[in-house]
């Protein structure tokens, strides 16, 4: 079977000021792409929002759009995992991601697609990414190449990745709905829910998703977990 993983990152630049920063994708069948996709954009025209959903820009007005959606999740065959870094200013990139930051974002594509149990069944991958810079086609030939090298010499098969593309999300619902996902996420675990001024919406949103899932957002989920998993990254430090 094939199936499309869409991949997108939250607070992933290094010098942003924040403390951690949080990758993850949601996966569906192929075969699902035009039904679920019509099904989440009438969730949105039903409540009058067919623009682009992006968590810096939740409005409490479409609270109930956020929770909808969210109940489609877990309704439909969408499975979503995320790779949760915190206190990114510790990374040693000298040592571990070839002296940048930039090899480290993609270090963290690599392991979030080489999750053992991101294809028990054999199924066959395409991975669509958000787009990042302007140097995202050399890195996603060189991701394909790490994947393939990787399942030749430690499982001698060829990658079931067979196709990576940078698309934008306003072009992809898929994509909006793993930023709804990861930007909760980080927001919980940098604790700005509990600032004075947090947003009410955006705290609205993290209740509720945990909610659902039956998990707090800030930790790691059990590593078994399919339908929406959180892997608590411990990094390697300067010290």
């Amino acid at each position: 079977m094939e199936r499309i993983i869409y991949i997108d990152e939250s607070c992933h630049l290094e010098n942003d000021q924040l403390p951690l920063m949080c990758i993850g994708y949601t996966k569906i069948d192929s075969g699902n792409y035009e039904t679920y996709k019509n099904e989440i954009k009438a969730i949105k025209l039903k409540h009058h929002a067919p623009t682009e959903i992006k968590w810096n820009k939740l409005s409490m007005s479409r609270l109930e759009l956020y929770k909808e959606l969210i109940d489609y999740f877990f309704l439909k065959n969408i499975q979503f995992r995320a790779i949760l870094v915190k206190n990114k200013t510790q990374l040693n990139h000298t040592k571990y991601n070839k002296g940048d930051h930039n090899s480290f974002y993609y270090t963290l594509v690599f392991l979030l697609l080489r999750n053992p149990y991101v294809n028990l069944n054999h199924d066959q991958f395409k991975v669509i990414l958000d787009i990042k810079d302007t140097r995202g086609k050399e890195r996603l030939k060189n991701l394909d190449l790490r994947l393939k090298k990787e399942y030749e010499s430690k499982y001698g098969q060829k990658s079931p990745f067979h196709f990576f593309q940078h698309i934008r999300s306003d072009e992809n619902v898929f994509l909006q709905l793993t930023d709804l996902f990861i930007g909760a996420i980080t927001y919980k675990a940098r604790k700005a829910h509990k600032q004075e001024n947090a947003s009410e919406v955006k705290k609205a949103v993290i209740q509720y998703l945990e909610e659902k899932s039956g998990y707090v957002l800030h930790d790691g989920t059990n590593p078994l977990e399919e339908k929406f998993n959180i892997f608590d990254f411990q990094i390697q430090t300067n010290h």
